[in-house]
């Protein structure tokens, strides 16, 4: 598997959440069908604004740590350096 950390979005400029995982195509498509109880299913947060694959799982779980302390304004520049648009980029990786 490839470790991952992602942002979803509940709406452009909307509520934020960050997450790591090894499996970034099944763990989106947990939160898009509320397979996951919490955050993601209570405030609907569903699309995959943002995203970087990682070599290890250490560097994944690293960089997420170094996202979750960093604030909103820096987690909405990095998304909008890539995803200015705020798509969803869940379907490029099917």
């Amino acid at each position: 598997m490839q470790p991952a950390i992602y942002i979803l979005a509940s709406q452009p400029h909307g509520t934020l959440y960050v997450g790591v995982t090894s499996d970034l195509i099944q763990r989106v498509w947990q939160h898009k069908n509320n397979q996951t109880e919490g955050f993601t299913q209570k405030y609907s947060v569903h699309t995959l604004v943002y995203f970087e694959l990682h070599a290890t799982m250490y560097d994944a779980i690293s960089r997420e740590k170094q996202l979750k302390a960093g604030s909103r304004a820096k987690k909405v520049a990095l998304i909008e350096a890539t995803n200015a648009s705020w798509d969803d980029l869940y379907p490029g990786l099917l």
